[in-house]
């Protein structure tokens, strides 16, 4: 997991409240909770700073430092506005190596499915599959091989295994497969009616013996 350095500082009690809140975010600062430690801290960061963490496909562990003081956190939700996209509010959670976390994380395809050679189409159904450890095990993303995988088939979730890692989506969950397109339809009718033909031309010569 990629690293990103993020520094924040501590809400007073003059930043709490509806009121307080808004004044932030036109000064473009974010109010952001972090969670999962000995006590919750109420805090600000900037948006630019935020912005860059939020808006990239990868995950990263956080090196939040909050007035000097340094944690490792995870980014767990971000609220956006309605309307014009704003970052609103963001929830972190904070990690250490004893305590498993849940994260998503983003699904690879590698190689070149024999269904596809065959005139399939390789068909992505889930991006990132839920995964359950300790944050120093979670990887940058999870490389699953489809060379196997042939026309018509699926990889399902419970299919799956990565050393230190257990997955949290539904085992029947599909992650991928190779539908079947127009062109592969269309082979298999011919190939069906050659075999068809070529049966009748077989048992027509059978009955003139």
């Amino acid at each position: 997991m990629k690293h990103f350095k993020l520094s924040a500082t501590v809400r007073k009690a003059d930043q709490l409240g509806k009121k307080a809140t808004k004044a932030l975010r036109r000064e473009d600062l974010v109010p952001v909770v972090l969670y999962g430690g000995s006590e919750t801290q109420h805090l600000v960061v900037k948006a630019d700073d935020l912005n860059k963490l939020i808006y990239t496909p990868e995950i990263h562990l956080i090196e939040l430092d909050v007035e000097g003081k340094q944690y490792k956190a995870i980014l767990k939700d971000v609220q956006f506005h309605p309307v014009s996209d704003k970052t609103l509010h963001a929830d972190l959670y904070e990690v250490n190596e004893e305590k498993p976390i849940v994260m998503n994380v983003p699904v690879i395809l590698e190689g070149h499915a024999v269904g596809v050679k065959a005139g399939g189409k390789l068909v992505r159904e889930k991006r990132t599959l839920r995964v359950r450890a300790v944050y120093d095990k979670i990887p940058e993303n999870l490389v699953i091989d489809v060379n196997n995988l042939k026309l018509g088939k699926t990889i399902q979730v419970h299919e799956l295994s990565f050393e230190g890692l257990e997955l949290v989506d539904a085992p029947q969950a599909v992650v991928c497969g190779v539908k079947l397109t127009r062109v592969a339809r269309g082979k298999d009718v011919a190939a069906d009616s050659e075999e068809a033909a070529g049966e009748e031309h077989s048992d027509s010569e059978e009955s003139h013996e």
